[in-house]
């Protein structure tokens, strides 16, 4: 090993494996996941990028570290309440997590080797689906809808050309309507006016599907 791969492998003062995973959210947060390098994140601060291997072994590893810090922002279901109201604060709460982090959202689930943040979620998850009378079969489904809904939703809002109801007014005002001419496409105009007129906000609308979902499990619950 030459003179200058020994400097870059010895472990730099002031380093520590949180302090690398957290750059490494910063900097994913920032340019995405495709973006967070080992490189780039070894020069983000300031060391040689032999040093983080004293960290983490490898990028994956540096993954399912960030991954689990992401769930472990996420709020648990809380006890002593009914499932629906539970469940509902659950999922807004990995709503807001997800819009922080847009870059962990097809991340969630594909972790090998999850760490305790993610199997303590999980786990509280289904205590909480179990708790209330859903059969284990029927839990599973419910715990796969309901993620499936809350990570296409993030993955669906986080591809959105706009952030505030101000700028979806402007676009559907400025943009969308004249592509929309009411003679040859009348609902899609409507729907466009509509945005203009009355506003867009996205967490009303995460709000109004994950009801209808967890309306739709209640009495699945029951019948078991």
């Amino acid at each position: 090993m030459s003179a200058e791969e020994q400097r870059q492998a010895t472990p730099d003062a002031g380093l520590s494996r949180q302090r690398v995973v957290l750059e490494a959210i910063r900097l994913a947060d920032r340019e995405g996941a495709e973006g967070m390098g080992m490189r780039g994140l070894a020069r983000t601060l300031g060391v040689g990028a032999m040093s983080l291997y004293h960290y983490v072994a490898n990028k994956e590893e540096l993954l399912d570290a960030m991954v689990d810090v992401v769930f472990d922002e996420i709020e648990f279901p809380p006890q002593g309440t009914d499932w629906q109201s539970a469940i509902r604060q659950r999922a807004l709460s990995a709503r807001r997590v997800l819009a922080r982090h847009p870059w962990a959202i097809g991340l969630m689930e594909s972790r090998t080797s999850p760490g305790p943040a993610n199997l303590r979620h999980h786990e509280a998850v289904l205590a909480c689906l179990r708790s209330a009378g859903f059969t284990l079969s029927m839990a599973v489904h419910a715990n796969w809808l309901l993620d499936s809904y809350v990570y296409g939703f993030a993955l669906q809002e986080a591809s959105l050309p706009f952030d505030t109801a101000d700028e979806i007014a402007g676009m559907a005002k400025d943009v969308y309507l004249p592509q929309l001419p009411a003679d040859e496409f009348p609902h899609l105009n409507e729907s466009a006016a509509a945005l203009v007129t009355d506003g867009f906000d996205p967490a009303d609308e995460f709000i109004f599907g994950l009801d209808l979902v967890l309306a739709a499990l209640e009495p699945l619950r029951e019948s078991a």
